[in-house]
């Protein structure tokens, strides 16, 4: 007698029965779940792509239209091969590190990398009026868990053209702040250095209780964010300063 067969014959209502029976469902549902996992991959893949692109995008401000677009992949994927025609990957010396790609550099494995073994992700974007701004990557941790982000800056390499920042689980109307317009128009113009040069990294600081209108490297705490508003501060320092050596090679070919 076969093992189905079997299993027909035996007593609908024994525990053994129903043990059985429960575990062919598991079994039949994993593996349902287990191909439509397969099935989905590359559609998923797909919008992680694109919407990384949309982030690297709005930094410089280059994401009128996606919403409005019939085919949104190709439409991110054009203004992204248009915005962004160069991508390359530096070492904390400065120098460029030969067969890898930016995009696909994964921030999280990055960071926790010793320093000195880190691959440092830059996108290089040029806009309509032919200006060159330096995007670089960013990743941190906020209240609830991760935040990232791009912060473009301008050709001199040290005033921030645009910044764009998310988050994964920061609450609603305090840390979640972070990824609204309001929050992020206030970095644009502030610098990291300080003076003229580029010889001292002075990052962008999140001042409780408001900054100074003329404080070149302050904006604004969130209200009720204070751990978030930390977090991201840190977030800026950690991801900015291992750039400055190719930024002082770059200045110094000027």
């Amino acid at each position: 007698m076969s093992l189905l067969n079997k299993i027909k014959s035996m007593d609908r209502n024994s525990n053994l029965y129903t043990f059985l029976y429960a575990s062919g469902m598991v079994i039949v549902v994993a593996m349902l779940l287990a191909i439509a996992s397969t099935a989905l991959k590359p559609a998923q893949n797909k919008n992680i792509e694109t919407e990384k692109k949309i982030d690297i995008l709005r930094s410089i401000g280059k994401t009128d239209g996606i919403d409005e677009a019939k085919n949104k992949h190709k439409f991110v994927a054009e203004a992204f091969q248009k915005y962004i025609p160069e991508q390359l990957v530096v070492n904390i010396n400065g120098d460029t590190i030969k067969g890898l790609e930016a995009f696909n550099i994964d921030m999280k494995v990055e960071l926790s990398k010793p320093l000195e073994q880190r691959n440092l992700p830059l996108y290089v974007a040029k806009l309509d009026d032919g200006s060159i701004k330096y995007i670089i990557p960013l990743r941190g941790r906020g209240l609830w868990g991760p935040i990232w982000g791009y912060l473009a800056l301008n050709s001199d390499l040290k005033t921030i053209y645009g910044a764009t920042f998310a988050h994964q689980g920061e609450t609603p109307g305090l840390g979640a702040e972070i990824a609204t317009p309001e929050f992020q128009k206030q970095f644009r113009g502030k610098t990291i250095f300080e003076g003229d040069s580029i010889l001292t990294f002075t990052s962008v600081k999140v001042v409780k209780g408001g900054a100074s209108p003329d404080d070149t490297h302050g904006v604004d705490a969130i209200s009720g964010g204070t751990i978030t508003s930390k977090g991201l501060e840190k977030m800026l320092s950690d991801c900015l300063e291992p750039y400055q050596n190719y930024f002082e090679k770059i200045h110094k070919s000027l």
